[in-house]
């Protein structure tokens, strides 16, 4: 196992469970104890853990791994959301995508769909997600509007009145939201409140709001919230969804594709 992938893997289990201990960590990933100290002292080093005496906690109240550490959870799944996001958009719209690991799996299938190959421009992608800005702005069919504002490191999003200062003058077609937690009842919502202004104001400048979202992610809360249900047109899961959620969602008025 690489380094990256088995700290992936700790503090996948540290966000489970809050707590882990050296020699728990070191069976559950086969390795040896000195290893896991040292990727302990290495991850605390970054602020992405607290050690404790034998082992460790999670950082902070409110914790979330860092996009580069969340991007191979329910892969599969959000790779197949994202090809049914990228059919929802048509030639030529405004599309305003957040940042997270399921809109920037959007952004590579609005990559490659053979239909948005040419075009002046084939879309126009407004985001405040550096990585996102990245990805395109090598396609040169692609009109890329990247917002100001100061670098969030857990999620590569822009946040702070310098991108309110760019979301206040445009409109768009469509917004593409990537969200910790979607509920018929409380709304879509962030870990940041920085974070989800952002994401709320890119959906008051949409016509119409999509959101990009795994089945974990459904019937969740979290802190800070973007946006009502009821401002959401489509949600787009994977097809573990139970019916009762679906039902719930629609009732709320919103459409619900589950591939």
């Amino acid at each position: 196992m690489s380094r990256d992938a088995r700290w992936k893997a700790l503090l996948e289990l540290l966000v489970e469970r809050g707590r882990l201990d050296v020699e728990e960590a070191a069976a559950q990933l086969e390795v040896s104890a000195a290893t896991i100290r040292r990727d302990f002292d290495q991850l605390a080093e970054q602020q992405m853990l607290v050690r404790t005496r034998g082992g460790a906690v999670v950082h902070g109240v409110s914790y979330e791994l860092p996009l580069r550490y969340k991007t191979a959870r329910h892969a599969s799944e959000k790779q197949r959301i994202a090809k049914a996001v990228a059919d929802l958009i048509a030639p030529g719209e405004a599309v305003g995508l957040t940042g997270g690991t399921t809109t920037t799996e959007v952004a590579r299938a609005l990559a490659v769909r053979p239909d948005l190959a040419s075009g002046s421009p084939a879309l126009t992608v407004v985001t405040n997600a550096l990585n996102i800005a990245n990805e395109l702005a090598v396609r040169p069919q692609f009109k890329i509007v990247v917002t100001g504002g100061v670098a969030r490191p857990q999620s590569y999003e822009l946040i702070g009145p310098l991108a309110d200062g760019v979301l206040g003058q445009i409109t768009i077609d469509v917004a593409v939201l990537g969200v910790v937690a979607f509920d018929a009842t409380h709304g879509a919502a962030a870990h940041d409140e920085a974070e989800a202004a952002i994401n709320r104001l890119l959906c008051e400048r949409a016509e119409r709001v999509i959101v990009a979202a795994d089945s974990s992610k459904l019937g969740q809360r979290a802190f800070a919230r973007i946006c009502p249900a009821e401002s959401v047109d489509t949600l787009v899961t994977d097809a573990a969804v139970g019916s009762e959620m679906v039902r719930r969602f629609e009732e709320a008025g919103v459409g619900v594709v589950a591939v």
